[in-house]
C-alpha cells in the first residue's frame, strides 16, 4: 500500500469521507480534500478530525471552500471563483497523505477540467470506493474503465455498505482489482470503530 494515496468514488454519497477516515487511522497519515463544496461549518475535515485519533498528524486546508453543496464548478461560480489545476498543489508532507476527492471521478471544476484531470496532475495511486445499489456494477466498471484509460495507478478496491456477493464477484473479476476492505452498514460512528476497521485494511 502507498502512503499517499487518493480516495475516489464510484459517485457522490458513496462514502469516500468514512473510509478516507479508516485508513487515516490506518497509515497515521494527514488528510487532505483539494476541493470541498457546501458546508464549509461542516466540512468532512472536521468529520475526520473528530473521528480519527494521528498525533502529529495534519488537516490540510483546502485549496477551494465553496458555499453551496452543489458541483465544485457551480459552486464556484455562484461564489464568484474559479477552480483551477494550478491553484491545487499537493502538500509538502513528508506524512502519509489522505486525498479526498468532492464526488466522482468525471464531476467538473471548471469548464473543462474534471477530477480526473486533477487526479491526472497529482499522480497519485488511487482507493476505489463502490458501494451496493442498483446500477452500482455499471458505475463501478465505467469508473475502472476511465481511471484505466487515463493510466491512473490503482491500489485496490473498497467495498462500503451493504454486501452484493455476486456483484462483487463480477467486478474483481472483470478489474483484477485487489479487495482492500469490505465495511458494512454501520449504525453508528465513534473513533473506537474507526480504529477497529483500520485494522483490517489488507495493506
Amino acid at each position: 500500500m502507498p502512503n499517499q494515496i487518493i480516495i475516489a468514488g464510484i459517485g457522490t454519497e458513496i462514502g469516500k469521507t468514512l473510509i478516507s477516515a479508516i485508513f487515516r487511522q490506518a497509515l497515521q497519515a494527514d488528510y487532505w480534500k483539494p476541493v470541498q463544496s457546501g458546508n464549509p461549518e461542516e466540512a468532512d475535515a472536521l468529520f475526520i478530525e473528530q473521528m480519527t485519533q494521528v498525533p502529529g498528524g495534519k488537516i490540510w486546508d483546502s485549496s477551494f471552500v465553496l458555499t453551496q453543496a452543489l458541483s465544485p464548478h457551480t459552486a464556484a461560480e455562484i461564489d464568484g471563483l474559479r477552480i483551477t489545476l494550478d491553484e491545487i498543489q499537493l502538500p509538502a508532507t513528508p506524512r502519509p497523505l489522505i486525498v479526498e476527492l468532492a464526488g466522482g471521478i468525471m464531476v467538473p471544476l471548471n469548464e473543462s477540467d474534471t477530477n480526473l484531470d486533477l487526479m491526472a496532475k497529482l499522480n497519485l495511486p488511487v482507493v476505489l470506493v463502490s458501494k451496493n445499489y442498483l446500477g452500482s456494477i455499471n458505475h463501478t466498471l465505467l469508473t475502472y474503465e476511465l481511471l484505466k484509460a487515463r493510466r491512473i495507478p490503482m491500489a485496490g478496491i473498497v467495498f462500503n455498505g451493504p454486501s452484493n456477493a455476486s456483484g462483487e464477484t463480477f467486478i474483481l473479476n472483470h478489474t483484477g482489482l485487489k479487495v482492500l476492505m469490505r465495511v458494512p452498514e454501520l449504525p453508528k460512528l465513534d473513533p473506537n470503530i474507526i480504529q477497529e476497521y483500520a485494522k483490517h485494511i489488507q495493506l
